[in-house]
């Protein structure tokens, strides 16, 4: 045991400055593209953000077909009641907790069926926890408290690719024959070796050098989001393009249901409200009026 935790600290090393094959730096640590960045105009400098950031919807793209492979394996698995688990450190495992908590209120679906880990737990969504991430038996310890099982799915994030908790945690979730993806934003990476389908998005040095909260943050979040939201539709919980399953918790989103009602059965907005009301869901309102 004490080996295996030494090569994974050793592959997920995140303060190793080398990236894939020890050969140079990762291109996450690599220098900004844009040099002086103290000495710019405020406008100067939103325009060459902005300039960065285009790049990452475009290097998404370039991932689709692996998005893709992931997206169909997790449905097969959830029509089975399998689950999805995004893990991660810091930024990235922010954006996992937030992608998971946003599936409940969106899409009325049970808050344990999507579920973010963050090394560190809780606390860690605010303040740094210091060495949080560089325990590789931590991510797995946390899993197997949800009973992970072979339906579900672990989906590593780390825009370096090598945070330990998460190489450890995909390979040891692997090792037990469950499904497992990476998302990163550098290639070749450990995460990547230990994922059986590994989502990279090379969207070039960060604006701030080595900043990923920035293009590898935004890049994590494009991701999750078609991960999510295209599950959540072939699961039938999106009907043409509306959000019939939302939780209705206030007057912006009863207003949104009632309004959905409206252009789906052609009634007023008394009548649609009425009958939202009465059966407290889209989906429910629409199937009892079409009956």
């Amino acid at each position: 045991m004490e080996n295996k935790k030494k090569s994974i600290r050793d592959e997920g090393n995140s303060s190793s400055p080398l990236g894939a094959g020890g050969s140079s730096l990762w291109v996450t640590e690599q220098p900004s593209l844009h040099a002086d960045l103290d000495k710019k105009s405020v406008g100067q400098l939103l325009r060459e953000m902005n300039e960065e950031d285009q790049k990452v919807a475009l290097a998404v793209q370039r991932a689709i077909p692996q998005i893709e492979a992931l997206v169909e394996k997790i449905v097969e698995r959830m029509k089975k009641g399998g689950r999805i688990f995004y893990i991660g450190a810091g930024t990235s495992g922010r954006l996992g907790v937030l992608d998971a908590s946003e599936i409940p209120p969106t899409f009325g679906l049970s808050s344990n069926l999507v579920v973010g880990l963050i090394a560190g737990g809780e606390k860690a969504l605010r303040d740094a926890v210091e060495n949080a991430e560089d325990d590789p038996e931590k991510g797995w310890d946390e899993l197997q408290s949800y009973h992970i099982n072979k339906t579900d799915t672990v989906i590593g994030i780390a825009a370096s690719g090598t945070t330990p908790y998460v190489v450890g945690a995909l390979r040891s979730a692997r090792e037990n024959g469950i499904l497992t993806a990476s998302v990163s934003c550098n290639p070749g990476s450990p995460i990547a070796r230990e994922a059986e389908i590994n989502i990279e998005v090379i969207a070039g040095p960060e604006f701030v050098t080595g900043s990923t909260r920035l293009k590898s943050g935004t890049a994590a979040k494009l991701v999750l989001n078609m991960i999510s939201t295209v599950t959540m539709i072939k699961l039938g919980r999106v009907r043409g393009n509306k959000m019939v399953n939302m939780k209705l918790s206030n007057a912006k989103l009863v207003d949104r249901g009632t309004r959905i009602i409206m252009e789906e059965l052609g009634l007023d907005y008394v009548q649609a409200k009425n009958l939202l009301s009465v059966h407290g869901s889209v989906k429910k309102a629409l199937e009892a009026y079409s009956r």
